[in-house]
């Protein structure tokens, strides 16, 4: 049994251990107001749920314990400093860029970010020069832009204060960051990278390196996603010298909770120590489960797919611990997979229109490959009798979509609405009506979170045309005044707004 350094986590337990009588918050007493049944199972992590005490140190002002489990999670992961995130990627979306980014200024990002990257550019009121993702060509899905097109927008725009991307995408592709890195650092901005579904990147052979391993100056990652921390822990890798590492604390704690959970800061401490004690060896089980489905999936002529993206410019490498499905025979979406795989006991991460993404965690087994492997075979016998599609094959549809603008892979300086413009400024039209209007809503389909139409966006057909088949096919849009999105807020033709 290797040994475990998690100091944070060793004194929350220590602590414990020594019988202490609470009269601070929070109100459950380490989980003695809470009846042993039904809440046994919940009463546990009680124990160490805390608040900031003499020998629990303060997330905001670290000088004890959760210094000493940074410090261990920047030496793990190869930054500067690492900070631990109890709001999720989202949390260290918006630090990074409230630390770069004053009222006015502008800066590079891909199109296709999360919903926490815009709003972090709005909470900042600056501006977005959107840039055009590339297409991977086998799956039709945006990457990140080509490093031609970054670095024209910064010839444009040469007063940006800093470049922001986003890889590996949902689907598991991931984008070589060393060009953009290099493309930064002879322009002295920082590289922003929101990393989130990466956080075991450059942990494992088979892994592509991470962003701050690539030269990123700030990354953040989701550490709940793929390593071990309870939901909503996440950290933030800066290597020092193109930030101001005092605004980035001043903005980490105008956007974490002044009482952060110290359930999920000791399992950020706990992913960590694993990685730390074992090495590669704590993800081959994973790794080994999903090649496992791979080999299984590739010895049945079944309906279902692997997605196998073509490695080059808009893919340099793909995660290994993550399966994208499709059903070859277009019988059914992605959505409608997912569905019937939860009915088996299989519970996929997301699914689009036409994709199912599985993703493998450091443990995952062989026997849970094989019970998805079953699943599937069990669907397909079913699905036998569906009507065949028209068109089964996947297409580079949202090529369009998540253009910056129709004429030009570089869009103008857009400074994006924090809050929805007033109802007597708005309307509500048919969807199919919306082309060449204003919009007044963002819409967003979540899984992923990313934008498919911002607030103040001209609305273009091939964002109709995205939006109608995700509904049709299922789709959830978060926020979205109407769910089936027939119809859509836009700007009353006085208030025209960002129309260009």
């Amino acid at each position: 049994m290797p040994e475990f350094e998690a100091p944070l986590y060793t004194q929350l337990v220590r602590r414990l251990g020594r019988g202490p009588v609470s009269f601070h918050v929070p109100g459950h007493q380490y989980g003695r107001a809470l009846p042993d049944e039904p809440f046994a199972m919940f009463r546990d992590i009680m124990g160490i749920d805390v608040t900031e005490l003499e020998d629990t140190d303060d997330l905001h002002h670290p000088e004890g314990i959760i210094r000493e489990a940074q410090q261990l999670a920047a030496r793990c992961f190869g930054a500067d400093e690492t900070f631990f995130l109890v709001g999720g990627s989202t949390a260290g979306n918006l630090a990074m860029l409230l630390a770069v980014l004053d009222p006015g200024d502008a800066i590079i990002v891909q199109r296709n970010v999360h919903k926490s990257v815009l709003n972090g550019i709005a909470l900042a009121r600056a501006r977005a020069i959107f840039v055009a993702p590339q297409i991977e060509p086998v799956s039709g899905l945006p990457t990140v832009p080509a490093a031609t097109d970054i670095e024209a927008a910064l010839d444009r725009y040469p007063d940006a204060k800093a470049v922001f991307l986003s890889t590996p995408n949902y689907y598991g592709m991931h984008v070589d960051l060393a060009p953009y890195a290099e493309i930064a650092r002879r322009r002295n901005l920082p590289l922003l990278v929101d990393e989130a579904h990466g956080a075991h990147f450059g942990l494992h052979p088979a892994c592509p390196p991470s962003a701050i391993m690539s030269g990123a100056d700030a990354a953040v990652q989701s550490t709940h996603k793929t390593l071990t921390a309870l939901t909503m822990g996440a950290m933030l890798h800066v290597r020092r010298g193109r930030l101001s590492m005092d605004r980035l604390r001043r903005a980490l704690t105008a956007v974490q909770s002044s009482s952060p959970s110290y359930p999920i800061l000791a399992s950020l401490d706990i992913a960590r120590a694993m990685i730390a004690a074992c090495g590669p060896a704590w993800l081959e089980s994973g790794m080994k489960a999903a090649s496992r489905l791979r080999e299984r999936l590739a010895e049945r002529n079944g309906p279902f797919a692997m997605v196998e993206p073509a490695v080059g410019e808009a893919c340099s490498a793909v995660d290994p611990m993550r399966i994208v499905l499709r059903d070859a025979t277009g019988r059914l979406s992605g959505i409608r997979l997912q569905q019937l795989l939860a009915e088996q006991g299989c519970w996929a991460e997301m699914a689009d229109d036409r994709y199912a993404v599985l993703l493998f965690g450091p443990r995952t087994t062989a026997a849970d490959a094989d019970k998805l492997v079953s699943a599937l075979d069990s669907i397909s016998a079913e699905i036998t009798g569906y009507p065949p599609a028209t068109d089964a094959g996947p297409g580079p549809i949202d090529t369009a979509a998540y253009a910056a603008e129709p004429e030009d892979r570089i869009g103008e300086p857009f400074a994006i609405p924090f809050m929805p413009p007033a109802e007597d400024e708005t309307e509500t039209i048919p969807l199919e009506e919306a082309a060449g209007r204003t919009a007044a809503e963002t819409v967003i389909p979540y899984p992923p979170g990313i934008p498919l139409l911002y607030t103040g966006e001209r609305i273009r057909e091939a964002q109709i045309a995205a939006i109608r088949r995700l509904a049709a096919a299922g789709a959830r849009f978060q926020g979205a005044p109407d769910a089936g999105m027939r119809t859509i807020r836009v700007m009353a033709p006085q208030r025209r707004g960002n129309d260009r």
